[in-house]
């Protein structure tokens, strides 16, 4: 970055403007950066004090889930696979803590020090250290996961429209948008910075969505 953007950017204004400069083209067929993205949620259990101490885990409310932790609440419009209907949606939301932050990190190899090292993000164009894109984005596939059901990601597209400071709250908000046929959906993706009042990343994805074993 140039010294004269440094010096006009501030560190507020500039920020929405320079992030989607950074990342304004869509990710196709995203589904292995979501995996990567749930891997280091998954992280948090083997290396519980890593970053803001011990974790809580509790047994699952719906069964499709292996475990929930208290900082995580969701809500969903529909409750059976089989009566999932156009118009029927899903909210996650949990904050994007320090801990979360350096296990993906280290599960995807991104250590990129904007992510990392707080005197370093200070220096940039965003005034401080920032979430990894593909984290917050695989609050998405944590949506999805709530559906009821085995869901499956077939595709998704992104869009990255301003950056996630860490610490921060955010929500994903799954619609589905379309009935495919065989068991497959289409449905808007999106995901708000509740504490920054702000749409961080949107898109759409395709699912296919199975039986739970057993039922």
């Amino acid at each position: 970055m140039s010294e004269h953007s440094r010096e006009t950017a501030t560190p507020m204004s500039a920020m929405t403007n320079a992030w989607a400069r950074m990342t304004g083209s869509f990710i196709r067929s995203a589904t292995a950066a979501n995996s990567a993205a749930l891997s280091a949620f998954d992280g948090e259990v083997e290396s519980a004090d890593a970053g803001d101490g011990e974790v809580n885990r509790r047994e699952p409310s719906i069964p499709s889930l292996d475990y929930e932790e208290d900082d995580w609440t969701f809500e969903r419009s529909v409750e059976r696979s089989e009566e999932i209907a156009v118009g029927d949606s899903v909210r996650f939301s949990k904050t994007v803590d320090d801990g979360d932050v350096r296990d993906f990190a280290r599960a995807s190899g991104d250590t990129n020090r904007l992510h990392l090292d707080e005197a370093f993000a200070e220096t940039t164009r965003f005034g401080g250290r920032i979430a990894h894109g593909t984290l917050v984005s695989g609050l998405i596939s944590a949506a999805l996961a709530r559906l009821p059901g085995l869901t499956i990601y077939l595709s998704q597209d992104l869009e990255f429209a301003a950056p996630v400071s860490v610490g921060d709250r955010v929500t994903a908000t799954v619609e589905v948008t379309e009935d495919l046929g065989d068991d497959q959906f289409r449905l808007s993706t999106e995901v708000t910075d509740e504490d920054a009042d702000r749409v961080v990343v949107e898109g759409e994805a395709v699912v296919l969505i199975d039986d739970l074993p057993g039922e």
